[in-house]
């Protein structure tokens, strides 16, 4: 048997009418068939809050959800509950009672700068795939992009604007939530890319999209794709590609595979704005993060910063300790 009908058309709506992501839609699908297995033949239309909070406590708990991983279950049954209850199907919200678990927020694995240089002196740039694979390297790590957003880009997401008189590049990206933001692309970024559009390589692909667009960064060896197919979309990379790209090449030089994600390059990018002094609210702005906490985790991973103000300003600094001499000594050395 499928799922329970008003589940289904619960997804149905919330994919067709409120946009979600596929990526939401299927967590919604794997929350739902739990729950489903949890009813056990029951009505989720006739549950009371009680036994609502039984499925996302001690039951969740108990099959080995830690609290973070309860969340996205607790957030679906809300969203399915108040669809419910818009629709009259319940006579009042069930989920009204259900509150999240408390959980802290881990600071996130973060690209050390050192490791960053490796990484962009790894591709080849004496070959095509080199030169596209530092271009996009560059833009990971100086414009600090989500995976998603590199892979959807096209031509037409890199704008010409004019700086102190000289035309530069910036790009238009649209990302987690379909929120699109410009941000300026650095020089050395800038620099890599132009060569990559220059490439005479790139100029023999057909990257040509139905709407008139082009993909911007090309995939050269997809061998499940014939080749009379392999043009226009089918040529983009895709996130899973990119993953794979820079893996490679990070293992290649030497990296902690614990650092090779592309988060770990956008943690850097945000975290060396904040070392280097720019506002909180200018971060977040070219991070493109909705919730301001978001942002505040680089201010906590920013340790140079933090080291610097620390020497110069404790207590400890103003006075003279047992070991004042022998530090002088050495910061003179």
């Amino acid at each position: 048997p499928g799922m329970n009908r008003i589940f289904e058309e619960f997804l149905l709506h919330k994919s067709a009418n409120d946009g979600c992501q596929d990526r939401t839609i299927t967590a919604y699908r794997d929350t739902l068939e739990r729950f489903e297995e949890w009813l056990n033949g029951k009505d989720p239309l006739n549950l009371t809050q009680d036994e609502l909070m039984v499925f996302t406590g001690p039951y969740l708990h108990k099959k080995g959800l830690k609290a973070v991983s309860r969340k996205p279950h607790i957030s679906c049954l809300r969203e399915f509950y108040t669809y419910a209850a818009a629709l009259r199907l319940v006579p009042s919200n069930l989920s009204d009672g259900l509150s999240y678990p408390k959980t802290g927020r881990p600071l996130p694995r973060v690209m050390t700068l050192d490791n960053a240089e490796k990484l962009m002196w790894q591709p080849d740039l004496s070959t095509f795939e080199g030169v596209r694979d530092a271009a996009i390297i560059s833009v990971l790590i100086g414009c600090g992009l989500r995976i998603s957003g590199v892979a959807a880009l096209n031509r037409s997401n890199l704008i010409t604007a004019i700086d102190r008189g000289e035309p530069r590049l910036m790009i238009r990206t649209t990302e987690k939530g379909d929120k699109t933001r410009q941000l300026p692309i650095p020089r050395e970024a800038e620099m890599l890319i132009r060569v990559y559009l220059e490439h005479p390589d790139l100029h023999s692909i057909d990257t040509l999209l139905p709407d008139g667009d082009h993909v911007l960064f090309v995939t050269t060896g997809n061998r499940n794709c014939p080749a009379y197919l392999y043009h226009g979309e089918r040529r983009r990379f895709s996130t899973r590609g990119l993953r794979k790209m820079m893996r490679k090449h990070g293992e290649d030089a030497g990296i902690d595979p614990a650092q090779l994600h592309p988060h770990a390059l956008r943690h850097l990018y945000g975290t060396e704005l904040i070392e280097s002094d720019v506002s909180q609210s200018i971060t977040q702005d070219l991070l493109g993060h909705a919730d301001p906490k978001s942002t505040k985790i680089y201010v906590h991973l920013a340790t140079r910063k933090l080291f610097h103000e620390v020497d110069r300003a404790n207590p400890l600094s103003k006075i003279k300790s047992p070991v004042s001499d022998l530090l002088g000594r050495l910061d003179k050395r």
